[in-house]
């Protein structure tokens, strides 16, 4: 007969806990890679500065906006090129930024002869485009100022970057290039107004950037801001804020083609514009804020706001000047 052990059963040896292991990094796919590359977050500032000589045509019609509109994607794709052969460039210098070591190539995720081989080809189909596609009315003479561009680029990745004054000015006469391109896209003469407007404007983004990069304790990564200091730098910010605006009300008088009632509009806009000016100014010397420009200006709410009631200003003017049709929508404007 089976006697039951008082003690009871023997209890189970305790199964051995399967040891943690740190889970695998996450690897960044390579679609992600090459769009990051591309930089799409860049790309609204060809957008924006190329459709800017529609506000003064004299009149609108479809293969005009067709025009703009391949110059927009031309340009975006040129700009593109510069920003894998930048990355290229300035690889090692962006390993030791504390932002950019994450991008592809400074990371070690690409390999330098994948981004060669990445910057051939998106150059085969800016080609492509540049050579092939010819609209009604357009001629490839037309695309000089992309061309320009990519020159312009090259040099300043080969050194100009490194010498202060020279770098900032580079990047400023790169908009100018677009806005030359939107003019020449739409068959307008060219706006000195409008030139020295988005010149200064775009000094003073850059200056502003670098002024975020002085505040920066291993600032050794971008060897021009030796020639810069915070006070110099904040002269120079404010210089061209109000060239900024000066020019922007020159054009608005004598620049563009709004007619009379439309023009009254327009100056409504003036006070807007100082508004944005004093904004980003705040951004930059109150928070210490600036360091990517677009970021800055597009993640700011009330620049947001004040960028849409801009847009909505000068919508208004160019819908009075080009559909006076429309003008019993602007009540207000009439006499």
């Amino acid at each position: 007969m089976h006697i039951a052990d008082p003690a009871g059963p023997a209890p189970a040896a305790p199964q051995e806990r399967p040891a943690l292991v740190a889970p695998a990094p996450i690897s960044h796919s390579l679609a992600r890679d090459l769009i990051a590359m591309l930089r799409p977050t860049q790309w609204a500032k060809t957008l924006l500065v190329i459709p800017l000589p529609l506000l003064g045509a004299r009149a609108w019609s479809p293969a005009m906006a067709g025009r703009a509109g391949l110059a927009v994607a031309v340009f975006t794709l040129a700009s593109c090129v510069t920003y894998v052969v930048n990355d290229i460039a300035d690889r090692r210098r962006d390993s030791e930024h504390p932002v950019k070591r994450q991008r592809p190539i400074a990371a070690g995720r690409f390999p330098v002869y994948g981004a060669w081989l990445y910057a051939a080809s998106l150059t085969c189909v800016l080609c492509v485009l540049l050579i092939g596609w010819r609209p009604a009315g357009w001629w490839p003479a037309g695309w000089w100022p992309v061309l320009a561009y990519l020159v312009l680029n090259a040099a300043y990745s080969r050194g100009l970057k490194h010498v202060p004054l020279v770098d900032v000015f580079l990047i400023a006469v790169g908009f100018l290039l677009r806005l030359v391109q939107g003019y020449r896209a739409i068959g307008e003469p060219v706006s000195g107004w409008l030139l020295l407007c988005v010149l200064c404007l775009c000094l003073m983004l850059s200056l502003g950037k670098r002024r975020h990069e002085l505040s920066v304790v291993d600032a050794g990564h971008r060897p021009s801001l030796q020639g810069y200091s915070v006070a110099f730098v904040d002269q120079l910010i404010l210089l061209n804020a109000t060239l900024t605006l000066v020019a922007y009300v020159l054009y608005l008088v004598s620049g563009s083609r709004f007619d009379t009632q439309a023009q009254a509009i327009a100056f409504l806009s003036i006070p807007v514009g100082l508004f944005a000016v004093s904004r980003y100014l705040q951004l930059i010397i109150v928070r210490q804020d600036g360091g990517e420009p677009v970021r800055t200006l597009f993640r700011d709410r009330i620049l947001i706001a004040d960028f849409a009631l801009w847009v909505i200003l000068l919508g208004a003017a160019t819908v009075d000047t080009h559909c006076p049709g429309l003008g019993h929508l602007l009540p207000a404007t009439r006499s």
